[in-house]
């Protein structure tokens, strides 16, 4: 029997952060009453980089019968392991939440309850306070800016922001092929195309303690890139309308 809810934690290079984390989805989960769930931990890594998240996350799934893991050498980045983490999720209902303690644990079942309470397709949030200083913040407005500016009409104000939630039928509508950060975008790309109903709720973003961020102005750039191309293509297929 397929779980009611699958949470998919991106746990890039958490090491044993991804061991308390898990313990404090599952907490939350159950006192919300929630307990026919499954959690797939993405500890995918790369090699000869030391990362001790694959020891972790194996573990946590060897010792736990509602827990999955994905721990190979990565393909790509955060598009490629949200895929690997996607392609293990069994649940009738998804979430994705990272893995980085910058995600308040108690907005995953606050947006889950809105996909299911308000009968939409896809649930996600807006980060309205953010404790991450400003290079990430400008970063955030470069990023939802480029992203509107082609494609006015797309719902959501925040494409990254995180816990986000869908159904599994709006999942397998989806065809997502991007390995990197461009994948926020993609999911709300094919939302727009597909008709998918989409709900948002503010939230707050924490500080990111023990480790930098991996998003560089590089990751922008290429950003932009796909984003051009992918609009390219959607006129093209409108025949230029």
């Amino acid at each position: 029997m397929a779980p009611e809810l699958s949470v998919v934690v991106l746990c890039y290079r958490s090491g044993g952060d991804a061991r308390s984390f898990a313990e404090r989805i599952r907490k939350a989960l159950l006192a919300a009453g929630i307990d026919d769930y499954q959690l797939v931990l993405v500890g995918n890594y790369i090699a000869g980089s030391g990362d001790t998240t694959p020891d972790v996350v194996q573990e946590l799934a060897a010792a736990d019968p509602r827990i999955v893991c994905s721990a190979v050498v990565k393909q790509g980045m955060m598009g490629w392991d949200l895929r690997s983490g996607l392609a293990l999720a069994a649940g009738q209902y998804l979430a994705v939440i990272d893995g980085d303690g910058q995600v308040l644990i108690e907005d995953l079942v606050r947006i889950y309850r809105l996909l299911r309470e308000q009968g939409l397709d896809l649930a996600m949030t807006y980060r309205k306070q953010r404790g991450d200083g400003f290079k990430r913040k400008l970063f955030s407005l470069v990023f939802n800016g480029l992203f509107h500016l082609p494609f006015p009409a797309l719902p959501g104000c925040d494409i990254n922001g995180t816990p986000t939630s869908l159904t599994r039928a709006a999942f397998e509508r989806m065809t997502l092929q991007s390995t990197n950060w461009f994948i926020d975008a993609e999911i709300m790309i094919q939302a727009r195309a597909l008709g998918i109903r989409v709900g948002e709720t503010e939230t707050e973003f924490l500080g990111l303690t023990g480790r930098r961020s991996f998003i560089k102005l590089a990751a922008v750039v290429e950003f932009l890139h796909k984003l051009l191309l992918y609009r390219i293509r959607e006129f093209r297929r409108k025949g230029g309308k």
